[in-house]
This record gives structure tokens, sequence and C-alpha cells, in this order.
């Protein structure tokens, strides 16, 4: 495996098929493709706000890019059962104003579909959760300052530490394990702000 790419992502480097993933039932049935695995369009469409025609519209939309494919042994023959075309995707900022619109376009999805993410377990999960798994929560907010070479540098060597559990096989994982969301935003300030120190800033805080 590239080392650029330790988690086996499906790259995305065409503008068009990053405009086409953006989309919030898209970005949903993408999610929960390579969550769940494979899966028609009448069982995907409850979990993704769509009619299972309207999710079969955009299955299709979706498998025109390669984003998702038709799921392997699969014994139904009724209906088609799809497949994400990988276990996740990335896409790097390009540097024509085509690509990075379309970059753009689809990070605001990413974050608005992950906005309320954090809030929504706080309410719905953290309550319920065992102390040792309470006592592991964490909500970072920190401000560093380097440069570009050296952020790209802290990204790839955080990839690095978390590769082996990203790909880990599910026969390979401990009984007692459990999915955990990491959300972490590189967000680079602009150029006149290297002097501002944030309010809040360079803290954590256990949930």
């Amino acid at each position: 495996m590239d080392s650029g790419n330790r988690f086996g992502d499906l790259e995305i480097s065409d503008p068009k098929a990053m405009r086409a993933l953006a989309h919030p039932v898209r970005l949903a049935i993408l999610e929960r493709l390579q969550r769940h695995g494979p899966a028609t369009a009448s069982r995907l469409a409850p979990h993704v706000g769509a009619t299972p025609s309207v999710t079969s519209w955009h299955l299709r939309h979706l498998a025109g890019f390669g984003l998702v494919r038709d799921a392997e042994g699969g014994t139904d023959r009724r209906e088609r059962r799809w497949a994400a075309a990988a276990r996740g995707f990335r896409f790097e900022m390009p540097d024509d104003e085509e690509g990075r619109s379309a970059a753009r376009v689809l990070t605001g999805e990413m974050f608005a579909r992950n906005a309320e993410l954090p809030l929504r377990w706080l309410m719905d999960t953290a309550p319920g959760l065992e102390p040792e798994w309470n006592r592991t929560a964490r909500a970072n907010n920190t401000r560093i300052v380097v440069t570009a070479d050296e952020l790209a540098f802290l990204q790839d060597a955080f990839e690095e530490l978390i590769a082996p559990y990203v790909v880990r096989e599910p026969d390979r994982r401990p009984a007692d394990a459990r999915g955990v969301r990491l959300l972490m935003y590189a967000l680079p300030e602009g150029a006149g702000d290297e002097g501002r120190v944030d309010e809040g800033a360079d803290t954590e805080a256990p949930e």
C-alpha cells in the first residue's frame, strides 16, 4: 500500500466526481455502505432519507464515478445489491479553480454532515457508556504554529499511527473492541492571523 494512502482509500481527483458526491443523500449512502457492507436501494432508503427509487438513482449516479459498484456474491437476483468501492475516500485541494471550487463544495457538505455528530454523541451515546469508555472520550481544540511541510508531516504521522486499526480485519479485532469515531480538522489560518491568540485554544476537555 502506498505510504501516502495507508487506509486504502479511494482517491478522488475528478472535480465532477467531487460534485457528484457533494450531496447529503449520496454521502449518507456511501457512509452506510462503507460501515455496514453491501445493501440494496430498498434497505438503504430508510437510513439515507430518500425513497427506494430515489436512492437507486443516487446509487447509479455514484457508480458512474466509480464510488460504488455491484456487490460480489449476491444471491438476491430480484434487486441489485451495491457495495462501496473502498473503505473510505480522500481528495486534495486541486490547483485549478474548477477543482478548488468542487473540493470546497464537497468539504462543505462533509462539514455539515458531521457538524452535529459530537452533540448527538454527547446527548444520545455518552450517558449510556461504561466509565472506562467515558474516560477515554476527548474533545480537543488546539492551535499550533507550524510550516506547511511540518503540518503535512504531522498528518502523515497521525495516519501512520492509526492505520493498523483502520485496516484491521474484523476477525483480528479483540472481542471487547468497539467502533470509535475520530474527527480531525486541520484548518490553517490566513497569512495575517499568525500573531493572533484565540481564546479557548490549546485546550483538551474530556467529555
